[in-house]
């Protein structure tokens, strides 16, 4: 029997929703605007060190912004993997559970984490904007957070043999 190595699980998990978050963001922005958004992660960067000085910062800021995209995913990888073994309500349902996981991230990134930044804020919740955000940022991260926390943790083996909900 493989041993499960937490670990490697949570890095290639966060490697695969950070990846995923995006390319997602390059095709939305890429297909709303007719233009390849070539200085997203400078843009990401500029939460940082100010919008003007990450757009133009060029390479460095560029390489700042791809660290902090992964940091951000990681992060809430690793929470998500810290909590759900401890908080057994999440053990109700991977997709249900994934898709919640992700309006929560959403919802504190775009209205806690994005507004303590230097760069411009979506502005005032919109629900219209957000849902569709929230159906796509579901599938492409927190399912996948939400499946790799129930196989790691064994939790569909335990739910068939009667020891879930």
């Amino acid at each position: 029997m493989r041993q499960k190595n937490l670990f490697k699980t949570i890095l290639l998990t966060g490697l695969l929703v950070g990846t995923l978050d995006i390319s997602y963001a390059y095709i939305n922005v890429t297909v709303s605007s007719g233009k390849f958004p070539a200085a997203m992660f400078n843009y990401i960067s500029g939460g940082a060190l100010g919008l003007q000085s990450g757009l133009h910062g060029g390479t460095p800021a560029a390489f700042l912004g791809l660290f902090f995209h992964y940091f951000i995913a990681m992060a809430y990888t690793v929470l998500f993997f810290l909590l759900f073994p401890r908080l057994k309500f999440l053990w109700y349902d991977k997709f249900l559970v994934g898709m919640l996981y992700a309006v929560f991230v959403n919802v504190t990134v775009n209205q806690l984490i994005i507004p303590l930044t230097r760069v411009p804020s979506f502005g005032p919740f919109n629900l219209n904007r957000a849902f569709p955000d929230w159906l796509i940022f579901g599938v492409i991260f927190g399912v996948p957070i939400a499946v790799s926390a129930y196989r790691y943790y064994g939790v569909d083996a335990a739910v068939a043999a009667g020891g879930g909900h």
